[in-house]
C-alpha cells in the first residue's frame, strides 16, 4: 500500500516548534531538578465545607492549621497566602461531639508541593440542632444630657429582630443590644440609626443588621430657685469702675431629686461679662449664671439689668 505524500511529511510539519518546544521543556526539567528539595512549615486557613443543614457548631473553630510542605526551593518560596489550603469536609457531622481527622490529602497546594503532615491531625467540635427566636432590642446610650435634662424613654425601629444560632445559646439570649447614641449635652430626642449587635459570638442576626433608635430627653423633674444672688462684674476694663441696677436676680435650678438635696447655694454664680466696654450707661445687658454640672440654669429674674461703667478715681 502507498502512502500519500502528506502522510509521509506530517511527522515532519513545524518541525522547527516542535524542537523549540522540546528544547524549554528539557531546560524547564533540568531548572527544577537542579533545585534544592526543601521542606516549610506554614499556617494555613482551615476551610469547613459541606455543613449540613440545620445544625450549628459550638464553641470556638480553629481557623488555621500548621502544616509542613516539601518541594523545590524556588517553588516554595513562591508560594504565598491563601495558595494552601485545608479543607475539613462536614457531611458527616451529627448532633453531639465529633472528631474529624486532618490529613495531608485534604490539604490543597500549588503543583509541585508536597503536604506531609498537618497539625492537630484532628479537630474536636460539638454541634447542636439550630434554632431562631425573637428578641427585643434594648438601645444603648452614651453621655448625659444637658444640665437639667435625663434621658426618658428609648424605642427603636423594629422593636425586635431574629436571631439564629445553637439551640441552648438561642434559649439563653435575652435581648440584642445597639451601637451606643450619644446623648451628651441634649436638650431635645434624638433619632440615629445605629448597628446591632449581640453579646454571645454564637449567635447571629438573621435579618436585621441596624434599627432606628429615638432617645427621649425630658427635663429634669425638680427646680428651685435661689433668691437675691449678687451678680457679679467680670471683665472690667483697667481703671474703670462699674455698677449694675439691680445688683441681685433670683436664679431657678432644674435637676434630679438626688442633685437638688445636694446644692450648694455657693456654687451658682451670676454674673456679666463686661469685656471690651467703656464708660456709660448700658440699659439692657444679659445676666448669666453658672451651676454645678448636675444642675440646669432654666430662668434668671431680672434676665436683663442696666450697667454704669465710669472712669476709675484718681489716687
Amino acid at each position: 500500500m502507498k502512502l500519500s505524500r502528506r502522510a509521509l511529511s506530517w511527522p515532519f510539519r513545524h518541525f522547527g516548534l516542535k524542537v523549540l518546544s522540546f528544547g524549554l521543556a528539557l531546560l524547564l526539567w533540568m531548572v527544577v531538578a537542579g533545585e534544592e528539595t526543601v521542606e516549610r512549615g506554614l499556617r494555613v486557613p482551615l476551610e469547613l465545607q459541606q455543613m449540613p443543614g440545620g445544625l450549628e457548631v459550638l464553641g470556638d473553630i480553629p481557623a488555621t492549621v500548621d502544616v509542613r510542605v516539601r518541594g523545590a526551593s524556588g517553588t516554595l518560596s513562591r508560594v504565598g497566602a491563601g495558595d494552601v489550603v485545608a479543607v475539613l469536609d462536614l457531611r458527616g457531622a451529627r448532633v453531639g461531639r465529633r472528631l474529624f481527622p486532618i490529613t495531608p490529602d485534604q490539604v490543597r497546594g500549588p503543583f509541585g508541593v508536597q503536604v506531609v503532615q498537618v497539625t492537630p491531625s484532628a479537630v474536636a467540635m460539638a454541634f447542636e440542632p439550630s434554632a431562631t427566636r425573637e428578641l427585643p432590642i434594648v438601645p444603648e446610650v452614651d453621655g448625659r444630657p444637658a444640665p437639667g435634662y435625663d434621658v426618658g424613654e428609648r424605642t427603636a425601629d423594629p422593636p425586635t429582630v431574629e436571631v439564629i444560632g445553637p439551640e441552648s445559646a438561642v434559649r439563653r439570649a435575652t435581648e440584642v443590644l445597639t451601637e451606643p447614641v450619644p446623648v451628651t449635652g441634649a436638650r431635645s430626642a434624638i433619632t440615629q440609626t445605629v448597628t446591632l449587635g449581640l453579646l454571645d459570638s454564637s449567635l447571629r442576626l438573621k435579618t436585621a443588621r441596624t434599627a432606628t433608635v429615638t432617645v427621649r430627653i425630658l427635663p429634669s423633674p425638680l427646680e428651685r430657685t435661689l433668691r437675691n444672688r449678687p451678680i457679679h462684674l467680670r471683665n472690667v476694663g483697667a481703671g474703670l469702675q462699674a455698677q449694675a441696677q439691680p445688683s441681685t436676680v433670683d436664679v431657678t435650678l432644674r435637676g434630679t431629686r438626688v442633685a437638688m438635696a445636694h446644692i450648694d447655694p455657693d456654687s451658682v454664680a451670676a454674673y456679666l461679662d463686661l469685656s471690651g466696654l467703656g464708660p456709660g450707661q448700658y440699659n439692657s445687658l444679659d445676666v448669666h449664671a453658672t451651676s454645678s454640672s448636675d444642675l440646669g440654669v432654666t430662668r434668671i429674674e431680672p434676665a436683663s439689668v442696666q450697667v454704669r461703667i465710669t472712669g476709675g478715681r484718681e489716687p
